[in-house]
């Protein structure tokens, strides 16, 4: 008795395309826009990115690149001589930062743009 797969490419085909739809999650497909840069405050949004992403290789003792990001007159600085967009946007003729990781989240940078233009407030 002679087997025929006439339908295997069909029923194969079939498995592909159902289970290609397996990794569509909504969430990640389409996320929120969920980034509030309407009161962005230096204490509350933009020293927390600071502290986590830069402190390690720009404070204290160590100062890589002879750059120094602790404080709020520090920060000035970098946002005055366009250094700190410069870098995190990874913009032409800047080093991007952080070096050697991943560039910061669309928002953080976002949000770092929004206090720049609001003029960097001390707040």
């Amino acid at each position: 008795m002679k087997m025929t797969f006439k339908y295997a490419p069909i029923f194969v085909l079939g498995i592909l395309f159902w289970s290609g739809c397996y990794y569509d999650v909504e969430e990640v497909l389409y996320p929120a826009d969920d980034c509030d840069t309407t009161a962005v405050s230096y204490a509350n949004d933009i020293l927390p990115v600071l502290q986590d992403q830069c402190y390690g290789c720009h404070s204290g003792n160590v100062l890589s690149g002879n750059v120094d990001i602790e404080g709020y007159d520090n920060v000035k600085t970098l946002v005055d001589n366009g250094k700190l967009l410069g870098v995190v946007r990874y913009d032409a003729g800047f080093v991007p930062m952080p070096q050697g990781a991943a560039q910061l989240p669309d928002c953080d940078i976002s949000k770092m743009e929004a206090w720049v233009e609001n003029g960097a407030p001390d707040n």
